[in-house]
């Protein structure tokens, strides 16, 4: 079955694809192309899923590297693929590399994955950015790790993937009162919801992030993931619904 990917013309002509869920073997709860080895779906559906996605990125499945999201704001640098494909995953949140044999991925279901390429100077960057990871830093730890490569920061284009959108982002006032004791220009990323609910603006966080970073070619590519089951999976949409697990969206691009 054909795969689906949203693609962005400012990565362009960097090979990447933010990828739907569409054409996958997972069943259930999972249907479609659920890449999370961390779910509870069939290992075998997860790892032929994700060999479709290699194949997607003309690579082999061994090139496609992800990493052990613990939502930081680390970031590591691949020099080659890893000679033990058993071996474990970073613990980090953001991976960058040089290396046109290197598939970087990033796993999601309601954050931001975020791709980044300075085509001309041969650097590539791939970040996971839930709420705390952009708010402490993973997108600036990024484009610096970039720049040790080599990348400049006028050459260097990002583009945030699908992911929860403010209408359907709905906090409590603890998240927000968090936010602003941290700066209190922060309330620009909320709006007023029912009674003491806030709308959070996820992406709207994140392009701040970036352009304060001096990326000014960033974007968004406005698709939401709880508002569109039939092409992405959602962890809030599964926990509103009480379904026992979730699926995983993956991003990915490549030299």
């Amino acid at each position: 079955m054909t795969l689906e990917s949203v693609k962005s013309a400012l990565l362009s002509p960097v090979a990447h694809g933010f990828f739907t869920r569409k054409g996958g073997a997972s069943s259930g709860v999972f249907e479609g192309l659920n890449c999370g080895v961390g779910s509870s779906d069939q290992r075998e559906a997860v790892m032929l899923n994700r060999a479709r996605v290699a194949d997607a990125m003309g690579a082999p499945t061994g090139a496609l590297l992800g990493m052990h999201q613990v939502h930081s704001a680390d970031v590591a640098v691949i020099d080659a693929l890893p000679t033990d494909p058993d071996a474990p995953r970073p613990k980090v949140d953001a991976m960058v590399t040089t290396n046109p044999d290197v598939v970087l991925s990033v796993l999601t279901a309601d954050c931001q994955p975020v791709l980044f390429a300075d085509a001309s100077a041969g650097v590539i960057g791939a970040a996971h950015a839930g709420w705390r990871g952009t708010l402490d830093g993973v997108l600036e730890a990024t484009v610096d790790a970039m720049l040790t490569l080599g990348a400049k920061r006028d050459g260097i284009r990002a583009v945030i993937g699908p992911t929860i959108s403010q209408r359907a982002y709905e906090v409590g006032p603890e998240f927000f009162e968090d936010f602003l004791s941290q700066d209190q220009a922060n309330a620009r990323f909320f709006a007023q919801g029912e009674g003491d609910r806030m709308l959070f603006d996820l992406p709207g966080l994140g392009l701040a992030k970036l352009r304060g970073a001096g990326i000014d070619a960033c974007e968004w590519t406005r698709h939401c993931t709880y508002s569109d089951p039939e092409r992405f999976y959602s962890y809030r949409r599964a926990t509103h619904a009480k379904d026992a697990d979730y699926g995983r969206l993956i991003s990915c691009i490549r030299l």
